[in-house]
């Protein structure tokens, strides 16, 4: 072991304290003191040197660094710092549907804030990084599920408060279908139409741990505790009406008085075409629309007439529409109330109201429920009320009649949150060229 007493200056001895110092509150902040061990890592690199840390990037004839080990050393730091950044801090996304239009675009790239809720710990240890759940350029699974931890989260500096904009893993995405002709509708919506058994027959059925379902973000817009109620496409939150985002759109149907609407126009009110529809036969259009695109559309005297659309039947949604059940007529424009569940709190709960928190019960907080009759089991016990075991959330869209949100799902669980969404970085607009590609009004824009 080298001499200590003529080997350690002052700048030693301060950059070691700065370090593990901070290396302690990191693991007190995960809760997992068996990490104090990596002290000794510390320890060793700053005094007693008894690894070669650095002694492969020198040459031992001359003494100087090697250029490729010191550019490998360098490319390995960062991959590190950056992989710790992605998992405790920020972590980039780019938004793939229209479902949170104006408010963030399609072709957006958006970092996400985890501290601000804590960041959840990787539960499916066997995974490639810096990739979600499917290999590049494959659909094989990126990750194999030898070994899943348990939902474990970092304390954050705030919880999720109501018209936040979250990001999470869809709840209905533990299971998927990869080749099935319609892709565009849920495993469990195609079980409602045509059958479990037939989806076994033709299609091939993947399991997806949790934390690695596709990733969805929308607006918070009922947190634990709250009753949600919708009402002619209005939520209200606690018998209050909301406060509606600058951005919310709803759909129109329109006809134009010319037969179709003006290029112009069309471009100054930032229309979506990708959501639009349009009826030849009777020449209507269905265009979502802000309300300040509304007011101008209606100014502009190139239409004959204007209405809100609205979902009014419920039997052309019963199996669409939370909680599936004929019991509740509710469309996605109208329906509650609904109770978004709290942990450790006691709902009653009976054969009416049990499709309600079913998912809740059998699938996010894995107990055994069964129905007999006007009788309901939990894991083999009558019961007539149910305690919850974590925070639930309810969230939809700002572009409300074209969002795939807690409307057609239900609640999203706690251990499904991954962040917040912070702000735009880059926006791409790919139906134009050039540098009209780049949507600049949009870059850096942090997002309310």
């Amino acid at each position: 072991m080298p001499d200590l007493r003529h080997n350690i200056s002052r700048k030693t001895i301060i950059l070691f304290l700065l370090w593990t110092t901070g290396y302690v509150l990191f693991v007190h902040w995960c809760c997992n003191y068996w990490l104090l061990f990596g002290i000794l890592f510390f320890a060793d690199l700053y005094f007693f040197r008894l690894i070669p840390w650095t002694s492969w990037t020198i040459n031992r004839k001359t003494g100087k660094r090697r250029l490729i080990p010191e550019m490998l050393e360098a490319f390995i730091i960062a991959l590190v710092v950056a992989f710790l950044l992605r998992l405790f801090v920020v972590e980039a996304y780019v938004i793939p549907t229209s479902s949170m239009e104006k408010t963030i675009n399609v072709g957006d790239y958006i970092f996400v804030n985890k501290l601000r809720y804590g960041p959840r710990m990787p539960m499916t240890l066997f995974s490639l990084p810096f990739v979600h759940n499917t290999l590049p350029f494959s659909s094989r699974p990126s990750y194999k599920t030898w070994i899943e931890l348990k939902y474990n989260r970092l304390k954050g500096y705030t919880g999720i408060r109501n018209y936040d904009v979250v990001v999470f893993n869809f709840p209905e995405g533990d299971t998927v279908l990869l080749n099935c002709s319609d892709r565009d509708e849920t495993y469990y919506t195609l079980v409602r139409k045509t059958g479990r058994d037939s989806l076994s027959e033709n299609c091939r059925i993947l399991v997806r741990p949790l934390d690695k379902m596709e990733n969805y973000i929308k607006r918070c817009i009922g947190i634990p505790g709250d009753t949600i109620r919708i009402l002619h496409g209005k939520a209200y939150i606690n018998r209050y009406k909301e406060q509606e985002p600058e951005n919310v759109q709803y759909n129109y149907f329109l006809m134009s008085s010319s037969g179709n609407i003006g290029q112009h126009l069309s471009d100054s009110l930032d229309i979506s075409w990708y959501d639009v529809n349009y009826n030849e036969y009777n020449g209507i259009y269905e265009i979502p629309l802000t309300m300040k695109a509304y007011t101008i559309i209606q100014n502009s005297g190139m239409i004959k007439g204007i209405r809100r659309h609205e979902s009014v039947d419920p039997a052309f949604t019963n199996q669409q529409v939370f909680p599936f059940d004929k019991n509740y007529m509710w469309t996605e424009d109208n329906m509650g109330p609904l109770i978004v569940p709290k942990k450790n709190m006691t709902l009653s709960i009976n054969r009416d109201n049990i499709s309600l928190y079913r998912r809740i019960i059998s699938v996010y907080e894995k107990k055994e429920l069964r129905i007999d009759g006007r009788d309901i089991f939990i894991d083999d016990q009558k019961a007539d009320q149910y305690t919850f075991n974590m925070d639930y959330y309810f969230m939809m869209g700002d572009n409300r009649h074209n969002s795939n949100d807690s409307r057609f799902w239900g609640f999203v669980p706690e251990d499904h949150i991954i962040g917040k969404a912070w702000f735009v970085w880059l926006s791409i607009d790919k139906d134009q060229s050039g540098l009209k590609k780049i949507r600049w009004n949009k870059m850096f824009k942090i997002i309310k």
